[in-house]
């Protein structure tokens, strides 16, 4: 529901000051002066989107215009059933291709009937009773992607029937945009048309890292934006997307994170973007990368039909904890001695509480050893402290290191730590 003064959960908050008057003699009085803040428990909610990366499931990745409401219901299901909505995958969304290739008399979005003969109320509504939360697709332009009715010059009524079915998620694409209207404008408007509906809905900005969208997309109201072209299964892909990330890290945070774009985890070459497909430890080490990078976590491959490796990937616990930490603060990169710059990446970020995240990354075919001596982290050896590390993905302890820390990692494979600072 909207914002209303006269909403019973109401918070009055008082600031109490003395203000300073002059009097008609020139005299100095001084008079009670109150300020209240009144904030109601919606309002408040509807500011605490996005405080960690959004995690859910997209339909485009696999099934592209191959969608129905069958598909839908089978994927909430199964996102129940197999443990993935208790690990935090929440938002389950319905990319491009749902529509009618025309609006209706009145200017409406009209669901397909063929592949949604239960409208998306129904759906969204059989959604939320698996406690997870929907989304749907929508563009910036005069169409989609794909060629169906987008969202320019309708935003506040494409907002308000979004409102209306039940849709938390809505992903804004940016195909068919005339040249002459700045991107920033467009975000601008669908977020305040999302915002007027009354309704939390997280606000998805897909406009692929154009027109340095970086430096203003917070400012439009949106939750998470994009700062890739589009993914495809292949290690290409997912390679040159993690090296168009080294000067991103002071633009992502609570409230607004840097989206590298869906997960391919378990696509094995299958579906809609499968252009050759992954092995599992390339796909090991892509999930750990967008979780160290604080990307948002959106599965794109058939999970209904998950081999049990590409489970315990998406579900390792750890690995999560490290995306979701709650102050979500970006990693900086750290250049290894030793190794290739250009194929070994280094991260290292900070953790509520005190640990570090520390991840090494092998992008190239070759055996490595890249060596992060500790002194580039802060951490000098006249301080005699040393970091305790937690293997991620074998879950042991593996011990104390001082000076440095230098695994070795096979193509393509990664090591992913938690560190504790250990002192003397």
């Amino acid at each position: 529901m909207p914002c209303s003064n006269a909403d019973p959960l109401f918070l009055i908050l008082g600031f109490h000051s003395k203000q300073r008057q002059e009097s008609l003699k020139g005299e100095a009085v001084f008079s009670d002066c109150w300020l209240s803040l009144r904030l109601s428990a919606e309002c408040v909610k509807m500011n605490l989107l996005a405080k960690t990366p959004p995690m859910g499931w997209n339909s485009w990745n696999t099934f592209g215009p191959n969608i129905s409401d069958a598909l839908i219901r089978e994927t909430a299901d199964t996102m129940v059933n197999e443990g993935l909505l208790d690990v935090g995958y929440e938002y389950l969304v319905i990319d491009d291709c749902w529509s009618l290739k025309e609006r209706n008399a009145e200017g409406h979005l009209v669901p397909d009937p063929v592949k949604f003969p239960f409208g998306m109320k129904a759906l969204a509504d059989y959604v939320h009773e698996k406690g997870l939360k929907f989304g749907m697709y929508s563009c910036d332009g005069t169409k989609t992607c794909a060629g169906y009715p987008a969202s320019l010059e309708h935003e506040f009524t494409d907002a308000q029937t979004f409102a209306a079915w039940g849709v938390d998620f809505l992903k804004y694409d940016n195909c068919y945009k005339p040249t002459s209207l700045e991107g920033k404008l467009l975000y601008r408007r669908m977020a305040m048309a999302l915002r007027a509906t009354g309704r939390d809905i997280l606000f998805s900005a897909c406009n692929w890292g154009t027109e340095n969208v970086e430096t203003w997309i917070r400012s439009t109201g949106a939750h998470m934006w994009r700062s890739t072209g589009d993914i495809n299964d292949s290690w290409a892909s997912i390679k040159n997307l993690v090296l168009s990330q080294d000067d991103h890290e002071p633009f992502s945070g609570p409230g607004c994170f840097n989206d590298i774009d869906m997960l391919v985890v378990g696509m094995y070459g299958k579906g809609n973007v499968g252009f050759g497909g992954c092995n599992d430890t390339q796909y090991k080490t892509h999930f750990a990368l967008w979780c160290m990078m604080n990307s948002p976590l959106m599965i794109g491959c058939d999970i209904r039909v998950m081999n049990e490796i590409t489970k315990k990937i998406l579900t390792n616990p750890e690995l999560i904890a490290i995306n979701q930490d709650p102050e979500g603060r970006q990693p900086y990169r750290v250049r290894p001695s030793m190794a290739s710059d250009t194929e070994i990446r280094v991260f290292v970020k900070p953790l509520l509480g005190g640990d570090y995240a520390i991840g090494f990354f092998n992008l190239s075919d070759q055996k490595v050893s890249p060596a992060l001596e500790l002194w580039d982290i802060g951490l000098p050896a006249s301080s005699g402290c040393g970091l305790m590390l937690h293997d991620t993905w074998t879950h042991e302890d593996i011990g104390v290191f001082y000076e440095s820390i230098q695994p070795v990692l096979d193509p393509y494979d990664c090591a992913v730590y938690r560190a504790t600072l250990v002192l003397p």
